[in-house]
């Protein structure tokens, strides 16, 4: 019962709107006093023992990764050869606006990165060529969310973190769930596209084709630099960040010379603070998920769901109908760090792996990123389009379709997500 007023707190502080971070901290430390028996001094124990992780370090790493591609010159060879590669398909700049998010997603690991970077060069075409507003904005807020799912992955290190599994393992795990959503977003756009009769350009030749895949080849490689190095052992996940880092910066500066040296200070100032917020909810949340540990909440959870079934496939879906509700309300960071304690032990109870798991988690929450009140991806798209977010609501709800079937393939058919994992690395 104690445990159920701590949850109740919690939801009483953020419908007033008290930030994620604090509204953790404050409800765990209410809980804390008013329970009593329990050392204040857990509250700093637990928050600086979870701050206090090499892992993290990777989360700031990919977002200045993402920054230097967008700023460097990268995102626009990206573009520039998916157009020249499936431009062609009916729907032309549509098929082209997923392909280059299935490509970013490689490097940088945030849906915002890819739909506030690649997002202005992809929508400005899109309307040069003809497309409206409301289709262009629309595709690249959904293919954005491509991005933590294909390796690297900033949600899968928070992941990683708080349920103590394989970041490797887990970025492997994506490879052919991120697949799936870009090949099920082109078969609706292809379908979209037929029906408005929107333009497509002509089939470019081999030799132009081939220039354009010489000129993006560079940044093409970073995913296999990152995740073959993990996968071999040269480096770990934090280290991989780094090195996403260091190449973004040579391509960015010595290949292309497109970056300004005097706008680095303004990117790292950047990533600080959105570094500062994830990293100060991890540390609220792991006391808040410590508390309902001790509380028993997760095996009270259990019992209920196994109340209605026991099958892994069922629990599951009931643990996407759930994710879908709390994606809408809260960002993905804060849901992941607060609810991966509750649901790692139940998933053990049933038998689910926890890669297939958090896979399907992070997938799901992302959906969460085009829904209002909090849809980041659904803001920042909005505004580099230019229309109001009425609009942007109507256009992106047809989109979650795809994604929602993309997410019932990984449920129904987990070695989607297992297969390469078990295949690499065992």
């Amino acid at each position: 019962m104690s445990g159920l007023y701590l949850l109740l707190g919690l939801l009483v502080l953020l419908f007033l709107r008290v930030p994620i971070a604090f509204g953790l901290g404050a409800a765990s430390l209410g809980y804390l006093l008013v329970r009593g028996g329990i050392p204040l001094g857990v509250v700093a124990q637990r928050i600086n023992g979870s701050m206090n992780s090499f892992v993290l370090l990777a989360v700031p790493f990919f977002m200045l990764a993402g920054k230097l591609m967008n700023t460097g010159g990268i995102t626009r060879r990206i573009f520039n050869f998916a157009n020249d590669l499936v431009g062609h398909i009916p729907g032309g700049l549509g098929h082209v606006n997923i392909v280059a998010s299935l490509i970013f997603a490689g490097m940088s690991g945030s849906a915002v990165a890819d739909a506030a970077g690649l997002g202005t060069i992809e929508i400005k075409a899109m309307r040069d060529a003809g497309f409206d507003d409301d289709f262009s904005a629309a595709v690249t807020a959904a293919s954005s969310t491509i991005g933590p799912i294909i390796p690297p992955s900033i949600p899968m290190v928070l992941y990683g973190v708080m349920a103590e599994v394989s970041i490797g393992r887990l970025f492997v795990g994506g490879v052919i769930p991120g697949i799936l959503m870009a090949v099920t977003l082109m078969i609706f756009t292809y379908f979209v596209a037929k029906r408005r009769d929107y333009p497509c350009r002509e089939k470019v030749d081999l030799r132009r084709l081939s220039k354009s895949f010489a000129e993006a080849f560079p940044p093409l490689l970073a995913p296999v630099i990152i995740v073959g190095g993990i996968l071999t052992g040269v480096f770990t996940p934090t280290e991989a960040a780094v090195v996403a880092v260091l190449y973004a910066f040579c391509l960015s500066y010595f290949i292309y010379r497109e970056l300004p040296l005097e706008e680095i200070p303004g990117m790292v100032k950047e990533v600080v603070i959105s570094t500062a917020s994830i990293i100060l909810i991890v540390g609220c949340a792991s006391l808040f998920g410590w508390i309902l540990t001790w509380e028993r909440v997760p095996q009270v959870l259990a019992q209920s769901m196994f109340g209605i079934s026991n099958n892994p496939t069922v629990v599951m879906l009931l643990m996407v109908v759930f994710l879908l509700f709390v994606g809408t309300f809260s960002a993905a960071t804060a849901s992941l760090v607060v609810l991966v304690p509750i649901f790692k032990p139940l998933m053990s109870q049933v038998g689910i792996d926890p890669v297939h798991c958090g896979v399907v988690m992070v997938l799901t929450l992302m959906i969460g990123l085009l829904t209002p009140p909090v849809g980041s991806v659904l803001y920042v798209t909005a505004e580099v389009a230019g229309i109001s977010v009425a609009r942007m609501i109507k256009a992106v709800t047809p989109y979650l379709i795809p994604l929602l079937i993309t997410v019932l393939m990984l449920v129904f058919f987990p070695g989607l997500v297992t297969f390469l994992p078990n295949l690499l690395l065992g």
